[in-house]
């Protein structure tokens, strides 16, 4: 079923051009047009929806200084501006924000309950309708080619990363993983050209895994983000970049949408050399049927 709608053209959703941080697109301004605009670049989720006229009246300053700022910004119409704080609000959005936006207290909990299937649904839609099957099996490539791949992920994405480092070790490729601050410090530090590194955060990117690739970019390592949006700092020290919706109406993120790009990947790997992993089953089949590990009754 996937694969059938994997195979359909696909409707790739704009995202931001680059991945210029907001203090580097505040750099290229005056200071007096910095003052202007960063209130908007601070609580971007007040001012996505608002015309040029609007957050002007919003900033105290008028549309003309509005739409020389967005130039001066390098963004090329104000709509890529709105785009990037659209973005941009998805990166810095807190806990607290995400309930208070997709729910009150006057809303029926089977509501609220529906509302997070329907989320998930709709995080699912947008990956099969923007996944791209040749960067897919290029990165699967990389992965059989490489000497080490680290997978890196701290915090709740920690949970990710073991899932994906369990499968490919079942496969025999060279995975492991760092999901604290050490691991990432001293794994990276050794990191090489034919190493391949995945680093796995979300919106504001957290601490070690953005260091941690960027030690690794340094270091010669080829590098891939997963994340949710191209604002995420991760991106500016990747060569390349797949991206998965974690939109939730809860508190916390969805990981439905990551993970079914993980079973995209794990699908491609395991038969990407088919004749090979049915070699590699057929050597765990026996301890998949009497090990240890497994309960007796």
């Amino acid at each position: 079923m996937l694969a059938a709608l994997m195979a359909r053209p696909r409707k790739v959703l704009r995202r931001a051009a680059t991945a210029i941080s907001p203090s580097a697109r505040l750099n290229m301004l005056s200071p007096k047009r910095q003052d202007i605009v960063r209130p908007a670049l601070e609580r971007p989720r007040q001012f996505v929806l608002l015309s040029v006229r609007a957050i002007a009246e919003r900033l105290n300053t008028d549309p003309a200084t509005m739409v020389r700022i967005v130039r001066g910004m390098q963004f090329s119409s104000y709509r890529e501006f709105q785009h990037y704080l659209h973005e941009l609000s998805i990166a810095t959005a807190t806990s607290l924000e995400t309930m208070q936006v997709f729910a009150n207290g006057k809303t029926p909990l089977s509501a609220q309950i529906r509302a997070v299937l329907d989320r998930d649904l709709k995080n699912i839609d947008e990956l099969i309708r923007t996944i791209d099957q040749s960067q897919v099996l290029s990165l699967v490539r990389r992965m059989y080619a490489a000497e080490h791949i680290t997978l890196i992920g701290g915090d709740l994405a920690a949970t990710l990363v073991r899932f994906l480092e369990h499968h490919l070790m079942i496969l025999g490729l060279p995975a492991s993983c760092a999901t604290s601050p050490a691991e990432v410090v001293h794994k990276m530090r050794f990191a090489r050209k034919k190493d391949l590194v995945i680093a796995i955060t979300y919106g504001r990117g957290l601490r070690q895994t953005v260091e941690g690739l960027r030690q690794a970019r340094a270091n010669g390592a080829y590098c891939v983000a997963i994340t949710n949006t191209a604002v995420c700092p991760i991106t500016q020290f990747a060569h390349e970049s797949f991206f998965t919706n974690i939109d939730s109406p809860s508190y916390g993120p969805s990981y439905v949408a990551p993970m079914a790009f993980f079973n995209v990947l794990i699908v491609a790997c395991a038969n990407f050399h088919r004749g090979r992993t049915l070699t590699v089953l057929k050597k765990a089949e026996q301890e998949q049927r009497h090990g240890f590990r497994w309960y007796e009754a």
